[in-house]
């Protein structure tokens, strides 16, 4: 690894994130169009011209909001064409509207004040994974939004590392591809990408966590909805007639594994996780995620849930809860063990930078699970931000630049082993 890429430009970069964030592309989980929100156009086309600029070559953004871009090998040999992928929606969890950057040189491991007017903390007595970072630069939000790290710490170190290659052509390196997809958020970001177009034989997710996360293996992932109809009649002379569907929602969320949900889970521990419901007497809505990292067992939650409803009916003896129980995405691992080189060449250049590679099972998605389905295998790196989706959301300013030196370091690698 050369020694020039401790003269990355860190201010440059940071520039570049700031810039990134200030743009809401939030995704919306109930509008079916693609992109899914008008606004995910809006940094679309601000990267497009960004990597024109930047001297990439074959930029592409076609009309589902996929953005393609090539760099072109500036070796006399035959290596194997990599990608990078990253997203540039932010959750509809927590609103991406008016971010609010804020910087913190040289955090000292005390309490942040990200909010004056509204007391919001971010608190490494809450949070302890802020002292990781002591003495580092700190890139939080104000407190009324999320930051929307996930993924645009990804698009810059992606965008970075491609302008720092160009910059350095003594930098040996294959052909690379890049990608950055909309929709990620909302389930939707690997569904219409064209794996043939892309032309990679493996890339890599720009999409994980801290530094040295390293992840090839993610949960099996279902969407699961239970909706319960009750009947309303006037409550003074209900006795015997009303049925009401809240009550049976409520039996029906207890009657679930009760240890096993998010909050209570961790590993490849799998779970049922409530995340919506809404209701009133005559019909109740319950929207639940199934998640498992073994297919077995992923398997037998889905049969669980079935078989809570199906009880709960023959208790009433009436069929007043229909499920719906839709797959979302499968475990990358069975796709990745074949070709595990990708992984081990990610994990020699985080060695060789002086990065502890944290390899471990991802408690979630990316478009690299779906993409690893679609013949594109695609392993998960960290992009440096913690506490995604909400207002506590941060990324250490260093860890953004580490992960652009993985980008760089990868590109020389694979060169330098298939020489």
């Amino acid at each position: 690894m050369g020694s020039n890429f401790e003269f990355m430009n860190a201010k440059h970069i940071t520039d570049r994130f700031i810039k990134y964030v200030k743009i809401d592309t939030e995704s919306d989980p109930n509008n079916p169009a693609f992109p899914s929100t008008e606004k995910q156009w809006d940094l679309a086309h601000v990267l497009v011209a960004e990597l024109k600029e930047i001297g990439m070559n074959e930029v592409t953004l076609d009309d589902n909001c996929y953005i393609m871009a090539t760099l072109p090998s500036n070796v006399d040999y035959k290596v194997p064409t990599i990608g990078f992928v990253s997203h540039i929606d932010t959750s509809p969890d927590f609103t991406g509207a008016n971010v609010q950057p804020q910087i913190h040189e040289n955090y000292d491991g005390k309490d942040i004040l990200l909010n004056k007017a509204e007391g919001i903390i971010l608190s490494p007595d809450y949070f302890e994974d802020l002292l990781q970072y002591k003495g580092q630069t700190i890139i939080t939000t104000d407190g009324t939004t999320l930051l929307g790290a996930d993924d645009k710490a990804g698009v810059t170190e992606i965008v970075s590392a491609m302008e720092y290659l160009i910059q350095h052509p003594e930098i040996k390196h294959g052909k690379i591809r890049i990608c950055f997809t909309p929709d990620e958020e909302v389930g939707k970001g690997a569904h219409l990408f064209d794996v043939e177009k892309f032309g990679a034989e493996w890339a890599y997710t720009m999409d994980g966590s801290e530094v040295g996360e390293l992840e090839y293996e993610n949960f099996n992932a279902a969407g699961a909805t239970a909706t319960i109809t009750g009947k309303i009649v006037h409550p003074g002379y209900a006795k015997g007639k009303m049925i009401n569907s809240m009550l049976i929602a409520n039996q029906f969320i207890a009657a679930l594994p009760q240890g096993e949900v998010p909050e209570k889970t961790t590993g490849y521990e799998g779970f049922f996780h409530l995340h919506d419901m809404h209701g009133n007497v005559e019909k109740t809505v319950l929207k639940y995620i199934i998640r498992d990292h073994d297919m077995d067992l992923f398997q037998q939650r889905k049969t669980t849930f079935q078989k809570v409803a199906n009880e709960i009916n023959k208790q009433l003896g009436k069929e007043l809860i229909q499920i719906e129980i839709k797959d979302q995405y499968f475990n990358m691992k069975e796709k990745v063990l074949p070709v595990m080189h990708i992984v081990d060449i990610a994990e020699e250049v985080m060695c060789d930078l002086g990065i502890t590679p944290l390899i471990k099972a991802i408690r979630g998605g990316t478009d690299g699970s779906q993409l690893s389905y679609k013949g594109l295998p695609c392993p998960n790196i960290f992009a440096g931000g913690h506490n995604f989706h909400g207002r506590y959301e941060y990324v250490p300013v260093e860890s953004i630049v580490k992960a652009t030196k993985v980008i760089v370091g990868i590109a020389q690698k694979v060169a330098e082993k298939f020489q």
